[in-house]
């Protein structure tokens, strides 16, 4: 059984034992409060105009990032009212979430260790989606990549964008960091 008070992520260990010191030598950190950590994941899935057909789409999609990410998700609703789209304001129209502290960790090791290499014809993640903070933004296609999701009680396919925010002050910084938790870029 697992001991879950003395439990901590595979991940945040390898950044406390390994990964700080080589981002301090990297970057030449006078100070290990400079050193970029993460900061939160964020989580969303948009359901468009299923969610306009079909109420219950949005209810699935937080079913689906619930199970996901471990934590419960926010139904996102629309903040105004879009005629041609058929959009009434405070209609159901995605799920998110906001990962922190542990986990954070385990949602980006099952990311980048089981999700990622699942995924049809991968050839790494876009090595240039930074914000210019230290903050990187991506998406995957198919949420049916994650092992949470059984796929035979799939209704929808949904897409899923993730932003994982850093401490990092620049783009290379938070690359870095990115890079020694082994995400693969592809440039």
């Amino acid at each position: 059984m697992l001991d879950t008070a003395n439990y901590s992520p595979r991940l945040k260990d390898l950044y406390k034992s390994t990964i700080r010191a080589a981002m301090k030598e990297e970057f030449g950190y006078k100070n290990d409060m400079q050193i970029p950590r993460l900061d939160k994941i964020v989580l969303n899935i948009g359901c468009g105009a299923e969610a306009v057909r079909d109420s219950k789409k949005a209810k699935s999609a937080v079913e689906d990032l619930t199970a996901i990410a471990g934590q419960k998700a926010v139904t996102t609703k629309a903040k105004k009212s879009i005629a041609g789209f058929r959009v009434r304001e405070d209609m159901p129209m995605g799920a998110k979430v906001t990962l922190r502290g542990d986990r954070m960790y385990e949602f980006l090791d099952r990311l980048i260790t089981i999700a990622m290499p699942r995924i049809r014809d991968f050839r790494g993640v876009p090595g240039t989606s930074f914000d210019g903070r230290g903050n990187y933004a991506t998406g995957l296609k198919e949420h049916i990549v994650f092992p949470e999701i059984n796929f035979d009680k799939v209704d929808e396919v949904w897409g899923m964008d993730i932003v994982i925010a850093t401490t990092a002050n620049t783009d290379a910084e938070a690359k870095a960091l990115l890079k020694h938790f082994n995400m693969p870029f592809n440039s």
